[in-house]
Parts: structure tokens; sequence; C-alpha cells
């Protein structure tokens, strides 16, 4: 989408739809990276297309892994090379993805050469990663910030990936921790990763599912320390990757705000991604919450009631409450979520500026926000190259006329279609 500004336009009749969601971001590039660890074709269907895929995509390339993309069919066909790296060097470009910097720097350990990862200027400048760099020094690799910021680039000078033990500090990204996971099969001694301050584990569940399904296991002490056992090699397969769970959510919340009814198939409770616990989060606020073996059914009441909610562990989803929240009949506290401050923007000070940008009450507080009860008028509102920030604001204009989203585009890191669907879905 290359417009510079969208003007959403409210429902007239409240919805009653079955959406088909892209597939997880979070499965997709743990699959990709997996796949060329392992030997022999594996297809992924059910795949996410996007900003973020697509820089994993490269990266594997240019590290001489195969890849055939079907866009139409949303499928990757992988062909790995057993934990081997063809290439004795690489420059990498991952944009503003920490999930491809994080996995490509472990991943490319493995190899013997000198490999640079580099981003735009939010992965140079605040989104660091110096305690995955020290977790990997710990281990014998070489991989350093080439500005001593603790950020991007990063240059590795790759000599084999011996493994051993080492300590992880996860508290700013659960992201270094599946980073080692995920190279962790085919190091030299396994991988025995003692943990230090708290994190996000449903990320971390992700992970080891995955692994799982490509056949190496990962054991941990109630993720306080993680060993993965050397001589384990993954499997190719053809692997499923399921709906994303941060995306759904701005759909079932249509459905709260809206008084209507919203079902997203293919994806249920049991999924090992913690945002589709957004939907407990609506129950709470009044909405009926359907679940079965097949997808999630929320009905929206006729006002959503307000909460105090600690949303550390679905903390991608406090946007999308966030857009909700003023329609609510009591204030909404939304706390735990200070990590939120050091991602793709400072998520808790751009969800309090919009919303008073609107003419919201709000306090801002270090580890979240609190939203008075108001009714939004028109306005503009500035997304911060997020593409959270733009879906989530996107739900105000189904309420309230004569709201844009500046930048729309900035979707495409994970959901480039997300404007088109609302479209098709009015239709």
């Amino acid at each position: 989408m290359s417009v510079s500004s969208i003007e959403v336009q409210p429902l007239k009749n409240p919805l009653d739809i079955v959406v088909t969601v892209p597939g997880s971001k979070s499965y997709t590039n743990r699959a990709l990276l997996v796949a060329a660890l392992a030997e022999g074709e594996s297809v992924l269907s059910g795949a996410l297309f996007s900003d973020d895929t697509d820089y994993m995509v490269q990266s594997l390339r240019k590290l001489g892994v195969e890849i055939e993309a079907d866009r139409a069919a949303a499928s990757f066909a992988v062909r790995g090379n057993g934990g081997k790296i063809p290439v004795d060097g690489a420059e990498l470009y991952i944009g503003n993805s920490g999930t491809t910097s994080r996995s490509i720097i472990s991943y490319v350990a493995l190899g013997d050469g000198t490999f640079v990862v580099d981003g735009d200027e939010p992965m140079r400048k605040s989104r660091p990663i110096s305690d995955l760099l020290d977790a990997l020094g710990r281990l014998g690799v070489d991989a350093r910030s080439r500005f001593d910021n603790g950020c991007l680039p990063v240059d590795v000078q790759a000599r084999g990936f011996k493994g051993g033990h080492t300590q992880l500090d996860a508290s700013k990204s659960s992201q270094f921790l599946t980073s080692l996971m995920l190279t962790g099969p085919h190091t030299r001694e396994g991988l025995d990763i003692n943990m230090l301050g708290e994190f996000k584990t449903q990320y971390i569940d992700i992970t080891m599912a995955v692994m799982r399904a490509f056949g190496a296991e990962v054991e941990h002490d109630n993720y306080r320390r993680f060993r993965i056992a050397a001589g384990q090699r993954y499997q190719a397969r053809n692997y499923a990757i399921e709906p994303d769970a941060s995306n759904a959510s701005y759909f079932f919340a249509a459905a709260a705000v809206t008084g209507g009814t919203v079902r997203v198939d293919d994806i249920t409770t049991d999924s090992a991604q913690g945002d589709i616990r957004f939907v407990d989060v609506l129950e709470e606020m009044g909405c009926k919450v359907n679940r079965d073996d097949k997808g999630i059914e929320v009905i929206g009441p006729e006002r959503l009631k307000g909460i105090d909610v600690d949303m550390k562990e679905i903390s991608d989803t406090s946007l999308t409450l966030a857009a909700i929240a003023p329609f609510a009949d009591g204030p909404v506290r939304i706390r735990n979520i200070e990590h939120s401050r050091r991602q793709e923007t400072d998520r808790v000070a751009a969800m309090a500026t919009e919303l008073r940008r609107l003419g919201v009450e709000v306090e801002e507080h270090r580890d979240g926000i609190a939203v008075t009860p108001s009714t939004p008028k028109p306005g503009a509102v500035d997304t911060y190259e997020d593409h959270r920030v733009a879906m989530s604001f996107a739900l105000v204009g189904l309420k309230v006329p004569g709201i844009c989203i500046n930048d729309p585009g900035c979707v495409s890191k994970t959901f480039p279609t997300y404007f088109e669907v609302w479209q098709a879905l009015r239709e």
C-alpha cells in the first residue's frame, strides 16, 4: 500500500463474519530457519508473506539455502543444508525484523567466515542485542556490535559453533533465547543455558513447538534452565503454519467494539501463541467467546466493561485493547508492558499520544496506560512505522467517522493485506 493516509469508514451494521487470518509470523520465521537447518526439503504451508518473512527468506538465500516461494499458495519449499552454511561470508540486511536479526546471528555462527547482520535505523539505535552477544561470547562465538552500542550492525567471525554452557538475560527480548535454541541442536556440544531475569515464555513455547515438530527436543527446568542435547538433527517435513493470533486480535476486537460476531478458524485456545489469550480479556469485558476444536468465535456485548489487566505475556495485543478501551463503561488499565517501549516504537507512549490526539483522556504510566471512557473525535493517527499502531487504531474508525491512519503501508511488516481484508469484508 503506497498511499500516505487512509480513512477508515465506520460500519453501518454489526459484523457477522468469518475471517481468514494469514499465518503466524512467529511460526513462519522459526520454521524457515529450522527447515534451512534440516537435511532435505521441507514444505511450509499456510505461511505468512510479509516484510519480516521476506527478510528471513532473503537472508537464508544469501547463506546458500534454496527456497522456492509460492505467494498465491502461501507456501515455501525449503531445501536445507543439514546444519552447514556453504558460503564463507555474507552481508545480511534485515530491515526492522527483530526475529530475523537475532535468529540469524546464532545461525551464522555455525559457518566459517565473516558475516555481517545489519538493519534499519531503529535496529541500529533502539533495539538492543548485547545480552545475546554476551551469551554467544561465553560460548566462544566472536559476535560484536560494530559501534559498541549493543545494537546492529553485528560482525560475526564464525569458526563453527562449539556450544556448551552459558547464561542469558532475556528480559529485554525472549528472541535472544529463541536464537540460541533454534541453532542449538547443530552445535557440537549442545547447549546448557541458565536464565537470568524475567522474560516472556509464550514465544519460547512456540520455539519449542517448532523444534519438536522437526525432531529436536528441549529440556527445561520451569524456564530457568534449558538443555539441548548434542547430536540431534532436524528432519525435513511438511509443516502447516497456524494463523497469527496477534493479527486475529483485531478482528475479535472489532466484534467486541461493534456488538457483532466474528469467527476465526484454524486457531484454537490450545495454540502455543500466547496472544490467543486476548479473547479471555474480551470475555472479562463482557464478550461471549465460543471455543471449539476448529476455531474461536467472539460476540460483542451492548457495552464493554472496564477492566484492569496485566498484559505482560500478551503485550502485542495491548494496543488492540487500548484502541477499544474508550468505548468501555469504565476505566481500562493496561499494566506491566514496560518492555513494549523498546519495540518498533515506544508503544506505551504511542498509545497515549494517539488516543489523546483523538480527544481521549489517558494517563501514561511507566508500565502502561489508563484510559477513561470517552467519545473519540475525528482525527489523523500517526503510526510511527509500527504495524500494530496502524492496525489497532483502525478499530476506532469502525465506530467513529473521520479516523485517518497515516502511513498505512507499515502493516506490510506482518499483515500486508490488512486494509484490503477489511474492505472485502464490507462488500
